[in-house]
Order: C-alpha cells, then sequence, then structure tokens
C-alpha cells in the first residue's frame, strides 16, 4: 500500500474539520434546554426562576409547591404534564391553550433539573 504525502492542503482540512466538530459541541453545550423558554413564559411568574415561588405567590397561593428533589421523588414527567394540561384544582390553571404537549414535556423535563439546584 502506498502511502500519500502529508501537504499543507491535508492539514488545512484535518484542522478545519476539527474546528467545525468543537464549535458544534460548543454551541450544543451553549444551548438551552428546550423547556426553558415555555417555563419562563408561563411558569416563572408563579413558580419562581428555579422552581421556588416568589414570597407574594405563597401568600395568594398556600399550596403552591417548589419544584425540589421531595416534589419529584413523589412524582413523574408525566403526572408534571397531566397538571399541565388539566390544570390543578381551582389554584392552577390549564396550559393546553397556551403550550402544545410537546413543550409540556419539555417543562417536566426542565424543572425536573431544579431539584439538584435548590
Amino acid at each position: 500500500m502506498k502511502m500519500r504525502p502529508f501537504t499543507a492542503a491535508t492539514a488545512v482540512v484535518l484542522v478545519a474539520g476539527t474546528l467545525a466538530s468543537r464549535l458544534a459541541s460548543a454551541a450544543a453545550a451553549n444551548q438551552e434546554p428546550a423547556g426553558k423558554a415555555p417555563y419562563e413564559e408561563n411558569c416563572r411568574k408563579c413558580h419562581g426562576v428555579r422552581g421556588v415561588p416568589p414570597k407574594t405567590m405563597k401568600a395568594k397561593f398556600p399550596k403552591i409547591v417548589t419544584f425540589d428533589s421531595s416534589f419529584f421523588s413523589q412524582r413523574s414527567d408525566d403526572s408534571v404534564v397531566t397538571v399541565l394540561t388539566k390544570g390543578k384544582n381551582d389554584d392552577m390553571k390549564s396550559f393546553k391553550d397556551k403550550i402544545t404537549h410537546d413543550q409540556m414535556v419539555a417543562v417536566a423535563a426542565y424543572i425536573r433539573s431544579f431539584a439538584n439546584k435548590t
């Protein structure tokens, strides 16, 4: 088998490919979770930035939940999607007309990440 000589053009191709791969990895690492935008738009006001309701919301809705490890030890992502779809008593309205089912699934996954940070 005859080996081809290593040329400057080959080096450019290798470097460019490596750089493109690193840029793609960096972009993926910096990409926001899919559930963040719908959470920010629809849930943040009541449930807080990191799943801890502000004092004003706790006063207005004493049963409002905090998205911590205790919350998630008792609930699946599917149960969160069910509450988003149907609402919960008079305290939380349904979001079925505001966000899609896929967005609800993404929100459930996104808020689960709060359990590790509270």
